[in-house]
């Protein structure tokens, strides 16, 4: 249902943080800034040794809309991180969540400019292209706002989960999910590649924004960055032919239920022959043109390794 246009937006914004001080304080300040909205900053820190948790302990003393999870878990990565926030956060009382990485830097309408996509569209989730920027002022607008396809879900995010804003509902959904069984998304390497196949497995609409409402910060702490540049293709081409990506998308298949359906059903069993027909599936999963190519040309590839 959409807000009313007097209301502002309440939204509960998850940051995932770990070793993050040389960029918290300009990430956290743009947070801070948004225009529109009454944001309430959650916070798990993976254990650091910078002094991220003092800094965060300092910063909730004097700002009373930070809340921290209690500190000394050892995550070993973002997606476990986002998950403990999505299963520990009391998301009852917002309108949205977003996500946040410790290290961008969010424009002031990032998260007013989503609520209304969200509400003007009738929508669950929100995610937009990026300006990925690097230290010495290089910058390259991203565009991740192609038409959907029929499984692209199964094998990409809808973007970087810095620019996901969801529901409350879908919110609550993912929750009770992810409550029942924590240890089943042990597996999940990317956070934003499951939250949007949850929400696309569960009838949820999603949209994504060909606008760019953060700055997405490259370095060479990235989990993962920006797909530009040589030594990106070179780590996507090894996640490929290693098998990384068909494995993840495997298990999020079965995690979400989409394997219940018989055209997906018949590529999950792997093996030379179901990876043959996957190929010849790539216009239906990948969102931009050019990866289908590439999507076909990996299970071929795949194929010819005998990759099982």
């Amino acid at each position: 249902m959409p807000l009313d246009p007097a209301q502002r937006p309440s939204v509960a914004v998850c940051l995932a943080a770990f070793n993050g001080m040389r960029h918290l304080p300009q990430q956290v300040a743009s947070i801070f800034d948004q225009s529109g909205v009454d944001v309430t900053l959650f916070v798990s820190v993976d254990r650091s040794t910078d002094g991220t948790e003092e800094w965060f302990s300092r910063l909730q003393a004097e700002n009373d809309r930070i809340v921290l999870l209690p500190f000394g878990e050892q995550f070993g990565g973002a997606a476990r991180n986002f998950f403990r926030l999505l299963r520990e956060v009391d998301f009852s009382a917002f309108d949205y969540v977003a996500f946040a990485d410790q290290d961008d830097i969010w424009l002031p309408g990032k998260l007013k400019r989503a609520s209304d996509q969200l509400s003007n569209n009738g929508a669950q989730g929100y995610s937009s292209d990026i300006v990925a920027f690097w230290e010495g002022g290089r910058t390259l607008y991203i565009k991740k706002s192609y038409p959907q396809r029929r499984w692209d879900y199964l094998f990409e995010s809808a973007g970087p989960g810095c620019t996901f804003v969801f529901s409350r509902r879908l919110a609550l959904d993912m929750q009770v999910f992810l409550r029942q069984d924590p240890t089943r998304t042990q597996e999940v390497g990317l956070h934003d590649w499951f939250t949007y196949a949850f929400a696309r497995a569960q009838g949820y609409t999603w949209v994504i924004d060909a606008y760019a409402s953060l700055m997405y910060r490259q370095h060479g702490q990235n989990q993962v960055g920006v797909n530009a540049g040589i030594a990106a293709m070179v780590w996507r081409a090894k996640q490929v032919l290693n098998g990384w990506g068909l494995r993840q998308a495997r298990l999020i298949a079965r995690l979400v239920g989409a394997d219940k359906d018989p055209r997906v059903h018949l590529w999950l069993g792997g093996g030379r022959r179901a990876t043959w027909a996957l190929a010849w599936q790539a216009t239906h999963c990948r969102r931009r043109p050019v990866d289908r190519l590439w999507f076909a040309m990996s299970c071929l590839a795949l194929v010819l390794i005998g990759w099982k």
